[in-house]
């Protein structure tokens, strides 16, 4: 057994029928015990978005919290993941995909009301907050374990898994095919793997600026993705509507493919069951990777928001799996699927690339220049959007203790280096597994406190009956 198979043997248990159950049930849970809070209140979300909250304790704004968040949910998951889904689990992945973003609203909902309510904020007005915290004063300390156990899991991913590797690896790949997709410039080779002259310089340069960004701390990750992150995303979605309106003939043969696929309508007889139960579990998995809803990462950064209302965050917070999921994935999914790229025989950025290069008529090269381009933003603020979650889990872990921080953040840099050389199946294998055992110990929390996300959400909805506080 090679090691890739050892790691797919893994990833298959943390992420068989319980974890997918436990997953769409909590998102369930939660949707009911709020009243379907996620569509209702989705414009008044929307609206919380842009107008920040004034006078409220906390460390970046309402918008900066948000954006923080979504710098590191709106990466490589969007363009590589949606492409993996699809290839892994078929056209029906994508279907998966977007119900679980739907139960996935009210997860994060959850998650952010829970990590403002519970948060801790020094005397310097240094927030933290996130699963740990509402495990440790929400369940009761005797819980505490579980904290620490989402901790360990949460600094392990961003090092080795969804923060730095799959990022870099994405950005690295996208520029080798642009600048050198034969491989025709070979700095050195590492067994039977060549690595080019492209794919060296993207290491360094992007470890170069993940280093200027990360050691400025929460403050320069929220002032350089408050500015990134919208453009970037509105840019990226334009260029897949256009290409979606270009083969608008191509959309219903998509949508049929993609239902067919989700409940494996297309399989041999005694196979469907199969089929489907693979569409769900890869869409879910991936799902799970881009808008991170019950993974408990979102809700570190929605804990420095300057606000005094736990609900309001978690409207603010719940939008950005609506924009990740059920918007930017909905579009890479079905840009992929009209120009036929999932049956390009690509991997990963190259099937979306195919898309891009194929949609529109133009040169090839202006396809995935763009592509390459949205990408290298995408993924870069995501290694700095899961540096802040992981220091703050570590931060947790160690009790506060800043050199353990100060060296992981380096180790955190040096892991965007060595990104681009490894392999590309290995790479998303090992972010699937500890996204998963992240996962795990932060939906148990939201079982059990999903009461309180009851209480707290009618509570403050009474308020705003009464007058006593405005949405204005």
């Amino acid at each position: 057994m090679t090691f890739t198979e050892f790691l797919v043997k893994i990833d298959d248990m943390v992420w068989g029928i319980p974890m997918i159950v436990l997953i769409m049930g909590t998102g369930l849970l939660l949707t009911c015990r709020t009243g379907v809070l996620q569509f209702r209140k989705l414009p008044l979300a929307l609206k919380f978005l842009i107008k920040n909250e004034e006078g409220a304790e906390g460390e970046v704004s309402s918008f900066g919290a948000f954006c923080t968040a979504m710098a590191a949910t709106i990466g490589t998951g969007n363009i590589v993941g949606v492409a993996s889904a699809i290839t892994a689990g078929g056209p029906g992945a994508l279907f998966w995909m977007v119900v679980a973003a739907c139960f996935g609203m009210a997860t994060k909902y959850s998650e952010a009301l829970l990590a403002v309510k519970y948060r801790v904020i020094d005397n310097e007005g240094h927030a933290l907050g996130g699963p740990f915290y509402y495990i440790e004063n929400g369940m009761g300390k005797n819980w505490k374990w579980l904290g620490k156990m989402f901790a360990l899991f949460g600094a392990l991913a961003g090092l080795l898994g969804i923060g730095t590797i799959t990022q870099v690896n994405g950005i690295a790949n996208a520029v080798k095919g642009v600048f050198d997709p034969k491989s025709q410039h070979i700095a050195f080779a590492i067994g039977e793997n060549n690595y080019s002259w492209a794919i060296v310089i993207t290491a360094v340069v992007v470890a170069a600026c993940a280093a200027l960004v990360i050691i400025g701390g929460i403050q320069r990750i929220a002032s350089v993705t408050t500015i990134v992150v919208p453009f970037m995303a509105v840019a990226y979605v334009a260029v897949c509507v256009s290409i979606l309106i270009y083969h608008a003939s191509e959309i219903p043969a998509a949508f049929k493919a993609i239902i067919e696929g989700a409940f494996g309508l297309r399989a041999m007889a005694g196979g469907a069951l199969g089929a489907m139960m693979i569409a769900m579990q890869k869409g879910v998995a991936r799902g799970i990777f881009s808008n991170e809803s019950g993974l408990g990462s979102a809700p570190i950064a929605a804990a420095a928001a300057r606000t005094n209302e736990p609900v309001r965050q978690g409207l603010v917070s719940m939008t950005g799996t609506f924009i990740d999921t059920i918007i930017v994935c909905s579009m890479t999914g079905m840009t992929i699927m009209v120009t036929d790229a999932y049956n390009a025989h690509l991997e990963g950025a190259d099937i979306t690339s195919f898309a891009f290069q194929n949609g529109l008529p133009w040169d090839p090269h202006i396809g995935s220049t763009i592509l390459m381009l949205a990408l290298a933003f995408f993924a870069f603020t995501t290694i700095l959007g899961w540096d802040y979650y992981a220091e703050r889990c570590l931060e947790y872990l160690t009790g506060g203790n800043m050199k353990a921080v100060k060296v992981y953040r380096w180790l955190y840099i040096a892991a965007v280096f060595v990104g681009p050389f490894l392999t590309v199946s290995a790479v998303w294998t090992i972010a699937d597994i500890f996204n998963g055992l992240m996962a795990f110990p932060n939906l148990v929390a939201l079982v059990a406190l999903s009461g309180v996300v009851a209480k707290e959400t009618k509570r403050y909805f009474d308020r705003v009956k009464r007058g006593e506080v405005s949405t204005k």
